[in-house]
């Protein structure tokens, strides 16, 4: 999916994109363009664009996306109550409940101010309070929203990602500022709701203004690379083509990939700038019928060009937390080329591009019925955001707040096994003691070693993606404090803290 910044008003192409919805749904987004069209009508932005031309470009991507009515109208009318003498109980009456409640809760997210006073000093406006504060608060209400209805947080980005790309007519300062939050919240958010790309445009949108002397010399690190690679991509995508037609497969395209600036920037921090060690910087995607030719796909292509040891990743049996969804191999293809490449369906692949809220997109039982089949994670998804409220209701410290989200929901995530098989989500180099404070308090408490793949590791060992961990239990033992030093997850830290109190 492409995002493009589009000035240019006009119902129609809005019109074009709602096709897919009933007549009498399509009646009300056109009353609702309407009424937002007049309502904005004497206001500009910084770049001098009529102001209407930002819900409506956020309404047309949500329409791209096959989202409901009510979100497309709440997406028109989001800047309505804040910026224009609209009202709730107008919206209310014309569009419904449903909608109002929609704009009152996107209007309420980007009104943040402290609950609290800053040095004795009052209220402070968000402009002028410390950048963490500031931050930690729009986190608060990102969870409360989100707790509420996700869909508010799903306008919200897109409405972010708009003003990302009209960033450059913002004042410096604000630019700045802007960046930082796209990279340290929205971004982060749009992952962990699945929405991948998304994602990926964030960041990329982010990084130059943050960061222009890297973003610059990354750039033309890879121009040579990305053209020689896209070469071998056309050649390799036809003969993809023709060996899945001779297996009896029509896939329902075949296409080329490329991997983000940013997230190629992190990448090649973690290989000392070594661009040769990157496998992924253009990936070919295969998109197929069914979970079936998924796996019957794989071995085709295994069967054509031998894969790279420990580079086949499964996520259709074992989804991310944030419930992304494919077939990964990493093979030797044509003239010895190494090369990635994704295998999904186009389900798992709307998944992936529209994240765990895609089930708003679909109205009728069977097809949430059909996507919970598809999906069983995305009941279980819902977990980590339960977690995250607890998290924002149980401290007021802004700084262990921030860092509580940066380890624990921010961070990349493994998978690691309990003896029987049960997959516990954790962040990055969590320890054994992590591991065992996410299972039950008590058997954290009792802690008295562990083995990982049938070795006995150390207290403070870090845990790697697919090892499987058995706790050691000690009826005697009691939480230690120099835990606290290793641990990872903000669970473990306040179990441990509350077990040290107790003694």
């Amino acid at each position: 999916m492409k995002f493009y910044p589009r000035e240019k008003i006009g119902w129609e192409k809005l019109e074009a994109l709602i096709e897919y919805l009933p007549q009498k749904e399509k009646i009300q987004i056109k009353k609702a363009y309407i009424f937002a069209q007049r309502a904005h009508q004497e206001q500009k932005r910084f770049s001098g664009a009529p102001y209407f031309s930002h819900p409506s470009w956020v309404a047309e991507e949500i329409a791209r996306m096959y989202y409901s009515s009510e979100m497309i109208i709440a997406s028109l009318l989001h800047d309505t109550l804040e910026d224009t003498s609209a009202t709730y109980q107008e919206i209310y009456n014309l569009f419904g409940k449903d909608v109002a409640e929609m704009v009152d809760g996107v209007t309420k997210l980007s009104a943040v101010r402290l609950k609290k006073t800053w040095f004795g000093l009052g209220p402070i406006q968000t402009e002028k309070m410390p950048e963490l504060m500031r931050q930690t608060e729009t986190l608060k209400k990102m969870f409360l929203a989100m707790g509420k209805d996700i869909r508010v947080v799903i306008i919200k980005i897109i409405d972010r990602m708009h003003n990302m790309f009209t960033i450059l007519h913002l004042p410096k300062e604000k630019q700045i500022r802007f960046a930082q939050e796209t990279l340290d919240i929205f971004a982060p958010l749009a992952y962990r709701l699945g929405m991948g790309e998304i994602k990926g445009q964030l960041e990329d949108l982010a990084f130059p203004i943050l960061h222009p002397k890297e973003a610059k010399e990354i750039e033309e690190k890879i121009k040579i690379q990305r053209r020689k690679k896209r070469r071998i991509i056309g050649r390799t995508i036809n003969v993809l083509h023709r060996l899945l037609r001779s297996h009896s497969i029509k896939p329902v395209s075949v296409h080329g990939r490329i991997k983000h600036t940013y997230s190629l920037y992190k990448k090649l921090k973690r290989y000392d700038g070594d661009i040769s060690k990157i496998y992924d910087l253009v990936a070919i995607r295969i998109i197929v019928n069914d979970i079936d030719e998924c796996y019957h796909t794989l071995g085709i292509v295994h069967k054509r060009w031998r894969p790279l040891p420990g580079r086949i990743k499964d996520y259709i049996a074992l989804p991310k937390p944030n419930g992304y969804s494919s077939l990964h191999t990493t093979v030797f293809g044509p003239s010895g080329e190494i090369l990635e490449i994704q295998i999904r369906t186009p389900h798992i692949h709307d998944h992936a591009e529209y994240g765990m809220a895609a089930h708003w997109r679909y109205k009728e039982e069977s097809w949430g019925k059909k996507l919970k089949s598809i999906f069983p994670q995305t009941e279980q998804g819902a977990k980590w955001l339960k977690d995250l409220i607890a998290i924002q209701k149980s401290m007021n410290d802004p700084e262990e707040m921030a860092q509580a989200l940066k380890l624990d929901f921010f961070s990349d995530r493994i998978f690691v096994f309990t003896p029987d098989g049960d997959v516990i989500d954790l962040p990055q180099d969590a320890s054994p003691i992590d591991f065992a404070f996410s299972i039950h308090t008590e058997l954290g408490n009792h802690y008295g070693g562990a083995k990982v793949n049938n070795k006995i590791v150390a207290s403070d060992f870090k845990l790697k993606n697919g090892d499987i961990c058995e706790i050691i239990k000690n009826k005697t033992g009691s939480p230690k404090r120099d835990w606290l030093e290793f641990v990872k997850t903000s669970d473990a830290k306040g179990k441990i803290k509350r077990g040290l109190k107790g003694k």
